[in-house]
């Protein structure tokens, strides 16, 4: 807050608040606080000290949002209620040349003795405090602990020296009011917005983050099961060495730790080199080529189905990410608020048919086939037709990595669905999508059994527990 703006702000609060009882104080943070002085229209003011924001203006405010907001009350906070308790407000003063206001206050004591204090509200950047000053100037308490000349406790208050960074902000143009009401108003208003913001990004971030760390965890992983893979070797390989030795017991030419066999399994019978240690008999050495062949075998065949899981996981986690990315854009705080909560449960409801029918958030094609499609409008919709309208044999699409519709086959009849109704399909998922534009779309395709609803997923998000994928082209037909 500038020189020029809080000098306006100084005059506006003069005309509200001098002659004003001093009530409860709401500690908003620990460097903020709002001060009831029992004005009308729910008006308290706003006073904070943070070093990045300094600043002090009125603020409207329900009493229960503020009850609802106040933190533990500070040391500072306590005493300030010890000694200003129904203080009377005698005078705003704003000194020349600086960012600081004086209240003047004059209290009773337990004796009924007036006593006059004085609250300092310090906006000087990085110096900013609230002090309490006793009738000599002497500083009984402040807000937080700062350091130099006339800055400490016990010693006489002064303002601290000027920096570049004050001059810079004391020459500055008062804050503009705009349509507000006063500059308290617009002022407010303000710092709301850039509070909102401030959080919105910190949400965004944080959501960002939280799947950028998720897909890197599993990328990790993805390479180190294919480096065991590779450590394993080929378990066919071990196998044919294992079997060429015991066909050469009698005829293997041994060179060190060489053997060489003949491989009666190729039709040219070429000489194979295998390396085997030459204090090892050739039917150890061919039962430990098994045994290398076993353990090969079964580590492919399990790490080869972790891997497939991995990469449906790594798939799911970049289409979160593309609809975070979305969500970001058109500033959806609720999609950000649904992905940092709790997984949402959604119990599965039997509709009647007519409530299927009656569903009005969803487009509705014919294939040529005859089976109905179902495309999601929103993704309240996407959800609701899911979750809601879907069946576990109903097909289920969705374009691959990019946000779109929910798209879904009904299925009464539980047959296998014809290709080219596949393909119809796949082809609406393409055109309702981010990817429409794109010549070639890959769409994700499956059982609607197989989507479930992920921890932590905001609105229209799904995980897929398998699926396959066709390439087509985005296409838009006429809807029923």
């Amino acid at each position: 807050m500038n020189e020029k703006t809080l000098e306006k702000i100084c005059a506006e609060l003069t005309s509200v608040l001098t002659g004003c009882k001093f009530g409860k104080i709401f500690t908003l943070a620990r460097l903020q606080l709002a001060i009831d002085f029992r004005l009308p229209d729910s008006q308290y003011l706003f006073i904070s000290v943070e070093p990045s924001e300094p600043r002090v203006y009125l603020i409207k405010r329900r009493l229960r949002d503020l009850e609802k907001q106040s933190k533990n009350s500070t040391g500072f906070v306590m005493f300030l209620r010890k000694r200003l308790a129904n203080s009377i407000l005698q005078t705003i003063e704003k000194l020349e040349n600086e960012r600081i206001l004086r209240f003047a206050l004059t209290a009773k004591d337990e004796l009924g003795q007036t006593e006059n204090y004085t609250l300092v509200a310090q906006l000087t950047g990085r110096s900013a405090n609230l002090f309490l000053l006793d009738k000599n100037d002497f500083i009984l308490d402040a807000c937080r602990e700062t350091f130099g000349a006339g800055q400490e406790i016990a010693s006489r208050y002064s303002p601290p020296q000027m920096v570049g960074e004050n001059e810079i902000k004391r020459i500055s143009e008062i804050f503009p009011q705009a349509d507000s009401a006063s500059l308290s108003e617009s002022l407010d208003a303000h710092f709301i917005r850039q509070e909102a913001e401030r959080n919105f990004q910190a949400k965004a971030n944080a959501a960002r983050t939280k799947l950028k760390q998720e897909i890197s965890k599993r990328e990790k992983l993805v390479k180190k099961l294919n480096q065991d893979l590779e450590k394993h070797g080929d378990a066919e390989s071990w196998k044919r060495f294992g079997d060429l030795l015991l066909a050469n017991l009698a005829m293997a030419i041994r060179e060190g730790n060489t053997v060489l066999v003949t491989d009666f399994y190729d039709e040219n019978t070429p000489t194979v080199e295998i390396e085997v240690d030459k204090n090892v008999p050739l039917t150890e050495a061919a039962e430990k080529f098994f045994k290398r062949y076993t353990k090969a075998r079964n580590a492919q065949t399990e790490l080869s189905k972790r891997l497939g899981d991995l990469q449906i996981q790594i798939s799911n986690l970049n289409l979160q990410k593309a609809y975070l990315e979305e969500a970001i854009a058109n500033r959806d705080e609720q999609f950000l608020s649904d992905a940092a909560g709790e997984e949402i449960e959604l119990k599965p409801i039997k509709l009647k048919e007519k409530q299927s029918e009656n569903f009005t958030g969803a487009r509705r094609y014919k294939s040529s086939d005859g089976y109905e499609i179902l495309v999601g409008k929103g993704s309240k919709d996407n959800d609701f037709l899911t979750f809601r309208v879907a069946k576990s044999s109903d097909l289920w699409l969705h374009a691959a990595d990019y946000p779109g519709s929910h798209v879904v086959v009904k299925n009464p009849n539980r047959a296998e669905i014809p290709h080219k109704t596949l393909l119809e399909a796949a082809q609406i998922a393409a055109f309702f999508s981010r990817a429409k534009e794109q010549p070639k779309v890959a769409v994700h395709y499956t059982p609607k059994k197989f989507v479930n609803k992920p921890k932590g997923a905001g609105t229209g998000l799904v995980s897929l527990s398998s699926f396959k994928t066709i390439l087509v082209e985005p296409k838009g037909f006429e809807k029923l």
